[in-house]
């Protein structure tokens, strides 16, 4: 199935211009197309040789591309990545769900193996990348904010146990600071 077809307007400098559709497969990326026999005519009244059109694939407001490889962003919510659940994830066919377990930090990579493009002479179909994003909850009331407040405060009562990264962070930090910069 092409993933546009689109015209070209072939003018050449001893004939008419004329409206050529042409036909992009899915999974093009930005080359050069040939058009045999569209372009100036030969020599000598020989035959008319090949017009190369350029295409340029705009980006995608969603995916972006590497190869046969797609890569997302997936904005989940602070109480799926704490506690798991699902969330709908779009592709190329449509949505598919993706399960988040329980636990799932800011920034983990999930693959969903042949979600990604198909190339056009043939091969394997790329894989789909997808970013996890956990959202902080913005505009809450005073009733929300006391109990993110009340959480936070039980988290605390047990430091390092519940931020896996602060952890390492502070030892890097603190580590950082005893050496000094430069020493090693």
């Amino acid at each position: 199935m092409p993933a546009s077809v689109r015209g070209v307007y072939v003018a050449a400098a001893r004939s008419r211009s004329k409206f050529r559709p042409v036909s992009t497969p899915a999974g093009t990326l930005t080359e050069s197309v040939r058009l045999g026999g569209e372009g100036e005519a030969g020599r000598n009244g020989g035959p008319p040789g090949d017009l190369y059109v350029e295409v340029h694939v705009r980006e995608h407001p969603i995916f972006e591309r590497d190869g046969v490889h797609l890569s997302c962003e997936v904005p989940v919510s602070f109480a799926t990545a704490a506690l798991g659940g699902a969330v709908n994830v779009p592709t190329l066919e449509g949505d598919v769900t993706l399960k988040i377990p329980a636990e799932t930090q800011s920034g983990r990579i999930f693959r969903l193996r042949d979600k990604g493009v198909r190339p056009v002479r043939g091969g394997v179909r790329g894989d789909l990348f997808c970013r996890v994003v956990v959202e902080t909850p913005v505009h809450l009331s005073a009733e929300q904010r006391e109990l993110v407040r009340r959480l936070e405060e039980s988290l605390k009562a047990q430091p390092g146990r519940h931020a896996p990264r602060e952890k390492g962070f502070l030892e890097g930090v603190r580590r950082f600071f005893a050496t000094g910069p430069g020493k090693s």
